[in-house]
């Protein structure tokens, strides 16, 4: 099986797009939705292409999901930030009924029969949660509880925007990397896992999609296409803020 994992697309329909176009040219036989979907410009647009996939397609909820699902339910967001309970507020009162009941189906992972590898388990975050932040700075004494208990010898993540490769205990993790908000360097990350991996960058037109961006009625537009798409945090500066928010999950 040949499987394209793409994570946290963060409603930037023209990464999407770009990344669709080359996976499309990959003959893959599944695509996996690694969750945070919503949560950014144009989220009913980015929802409405994947559904319109002629390719068997899996989706997995992440902390956005799980943040507007929450609102919509009338509890608190319980976002990382405020900034991000917002974002779930906006979602909600944009989104369509159709994508509200659509994004309620999908389920916390998805576990496929890779040949080669054996069961991949799919997640956003960690196998158990869809918020918990660990990067490949993270020592693995602190994450091996987290993945001890999981069967799968292969765990395929998103969640911090990263892209990386590594052993935790006897698992090897790989984080896909993000489709819409990359952490690190402009342009599109995604996986394609089929006898090896390979971590994919996709290239697309910035200046255009920064426009279709700012077109949008996202309250964060003009921000997200300048510092997420014509330019992206360095990798310094995104180590910098995710390891402070995984200190601050750790000091709760």
């Amino acid at each position: 099986m040949r499987i394209a994992a793409v994570y946290d697309i963060h409603g930037n329909l023209p990464a999407l797009e770009a990344v669709l176009s080359e996976i499309v040219k990959e003959s893959v036989d599944c695509i996996v939705v690694g969750g945070d979907v919503v949560a950014g410009p144009l989220p009913n647009e980015s929802l409405q292409l994947l559904q319109s996939l002629d390719i068997p397609t899996q989706f997995i909820r992440g902390n956005a999901e799980s943040e507007l699902l929450r609102h919509l339910a009338g509890e608190p967001p319980g976002g990382l930030s405020e900034r991000a309970n917002e974002e779930a507020r906006w979602v909600a009162e944009v989104l369509s009924p159709e994508n509200k009941q659509f994004v309620a189906s999908w389920g916390q992972t998805v576990r496929l029969l890779v040949t080669g590898w054996g069961h991949v388990l799919f997640c956003h975050a960690t196998p158990h949660s869809d918020i918990t932040v660990f990067t490949k700075l993270t020592p693995e004494e602190k994450l091996h509880p987290l993945f001890a208990p999981v069967s799968e010898s292969v765990v395929i993540c998103g969640h911090t925007h990263m892209q990386f490769d590594r052993k935790i205990g006897n698992k090897r993790v790989l984080n896909a990397g993000s489709v819409g908000m990359p952490f690190g360097d402009t342009g599109a990350y995604w996986l394609l896992l089929d006898s090896e991996v390979t971590f994919r960058h996709t290239q697309y037109d910035l200046t255009e999609a920064a426009v279709r961006i700012q077109q949008s009625s996202y309250p964060h537009a003009e921000a997200f296409a300048a510092n997420n798409v014509l330019q992206s945090p360095t990798e310094t500066q995104a180590l910098a803020f995710l390891s402070q928010l995984e200190a601050a999950q750790a000091a709760i």
